[in-house]
């Protein structure tokens, strides 16, 4: 931009230079006469178009650049005598780089100016005006500028703009309509529902009479807006009492009764944002769906365990209530129940849950209750061994509960800590008494256990596929060290 500039001056110098030598004397063209807040051009009324040259307008100390920085700006001022939704935009004009913003006057002077929203590169502008109040348009260019056109006209509401022409949602259910929320604004009286954030903007209405008791979802699929819904009973804009309501475009879910009148109000939730092009969707709503979790799993006689809720709710609406049978003659209504059973055996868990509209769902699991536990009794070394020299380390292991696969991993001594020797997997079934099960490792016996003069060794059983309930017995070493020489 600079360099356009330096040249754009470079060649008025010359120009004006020339003329000079020539003897006839430069005309110079003056600034718009609307290029001043204080003196903007008034748009009397609707459709409005006007067509200016930029190239000489400037910006004036204390001028708002919220879009897109412009030095060519021009303004407008225009004050309407009733509600109306406005749509503004720049097609005509000589250049692409089109910056057009419109305020609401809601002070004095350009420190008194709100902003309402922008467009550029030709894009177009909309705003709700409300009567007697005051707007300014700031339009113009980030280029050198040229012929600006300012071209503004009235946006029809929609048929179901105010809640008198709401439109009727048949009683058969799914219902979908799109409309145009761009031209909606408030009527007199309208009530704000209590989510709103501040105010409420371009609001349609929608009215339905179920049929049959039960619970409906409202939502708005798609707009460029962030929107609202409210639902309300009665029948007339003064006597509305709300039933429910719901911002940032979350679902809106309720319980309906047959025969009762509702009335549906979506707008804008958040101030400053744009009507557009929205879709309103009202459906039956779905049943929740029934699930939870519990930890640890798989679960022995000495665990405590958790059981938590994880169900979920299409309509949104949450949890009023849940029930809880864990299988033994254990009831619960708490989101998340802990429970330690007397002894093994597979429970049967029921679980169900009932929204705050009053749907509800059940589910069940079954959790086995299984104590595994193993237990290292010795581990058989030679009291001594040469270097070089073969022999046999047994490990014996104790089972008393139920048949499983057992891993032990063998360490030997070393400076320092243990070193891995090997693993041997085996089945162990269970055995009364003190009955136990071998693991047999042939080990040869090394010049660095020799060097040291003496070795032993440390045994570690894993259950491979459940827990143990005491692992502090699944490790021994053995005693007394095997002594080891040359």
């Amino acid at each position: 931009m600079f360099t356009t500039k330096l040249l754009t001056r470079t060649i008025t110098i010359v120009t004006m230079f020339a003329l000079a030598l020539s003897g006839v004397s430069p005309a110079y063209a003056a600034a718009p006469s609307n290029d001043n807040f204080g003196s903007a051009t008034i748009i009397g009324g609707l459709p409005f178009s006007d067509s200016v040259d930029n190239t000489e307008a400037t910006t004036e100390s204390g001028e708002s650049q919220y879009c897109v920085s412009s030095e060519h700006t021009v303004w407008y001022s225009f004050t309407p005598t009733n509600n109306v939704a406005v749509k503004a935009d720049m097609t005509g004009s000589s250049f692409g780089d089109t910056i057009i913003t419109a305020y609401q006057l809601v002070g004095s002077g350009l420190g008194g100016l709100s902003v309402l929203g922008c467009a550029y590169f030709g894009n177009t502008l909309s705003f709700s005006a409300q009567a007697n109040t005051t707007y300014y348009l700031q339009a113009g260019s980030s280029g050198a500028g040229g012929d600006l056109h300012v071209n503004l006209k009235e946006i029809p509401p929609p048929a179901n703009d105010d809640f008198a022409s709401a439109t009727i949602i048949p009683s058969l259910l799914p219902f979908d309509d799109t409309v145009d929320t761009s031209g909606a604004g408030i009527e007199t009286g309208e009530q704000t529902p209590s989510c709103a954030y501040n105010g409420l903007m371009n609001t349609v209405w929608y009215t339905f009479t179920p049929t049959t008791s039960g619970s409906i979802s409202a939502r708005v699929p798609s707009a460029n807006f962030t929107p609202m819904l409210a639902v309300y009973t009665g029948n007339s804009l003064a006597s509305l009492t709300e039933v429910a309501c719901q911002p940032y475009g979350n679902i809106l879910t309720f319980h309906t009764d047959a025969g009762t009148i509702y009335y549906f109000q979506v707008g804008i939730f958040y101030p400053g944002q744009q009507g557009s092009p929205m879709q309103f969707h009202l459906d039956v709503t779905s049943q929740p769906v029934a699930n939870f979790y519990y930890n640890p799993n798989p679960p022995s006689i000495f665990d405590t365990i958790q059981f938590c809720d994880n169900s979920s709710d299409p309509g949104q609406v949450g949890f009023q209530s849940f029930t809880w049978d864990l299988g033994d003659g254990t009831t619960s209504t708490d989101g998340c129940v802990t429970h330690q059973y007397a002894a093994d055996a597979d429970y049967t868990v029921q679980h169900s849950v009932t929204t705050f509209d009053g749907r509800s769902a059940s589910t069940s699991q079954v959790v086995q209750v299984r104590t595994h536990d193993v237990a290292i009794t010795k581990v058989s070394a030679p009291l001594s061994a040469s270097k070089g020299q073969t022999r046999s380390i047994i490990v014996y292991l104790n089972n008393k509960r139920y048949t499983d696969n057992i891993r032990v991993d063998l360490y030997k001594s070393v400076m320092g800590g243990f070193e891995f020797v090997g693993s041997y997997i085996q089945s162990v079934p269970v055995r009364s008494a003190n009955r136990t099960t071998a693991f047999t490792f042939n080990y040869t016996f090394t010049s660095s256990d020799a060097s040291v003069g003496k070795v032993t060794f440390k045994a570690i059983a894993t259950i491979i596929g459940a827990n143990d309930v005491f692992p502090a017995d699944n490790e021994v070493i053995s005693s007394p060290p095997t002594k080891v020489g040359r």
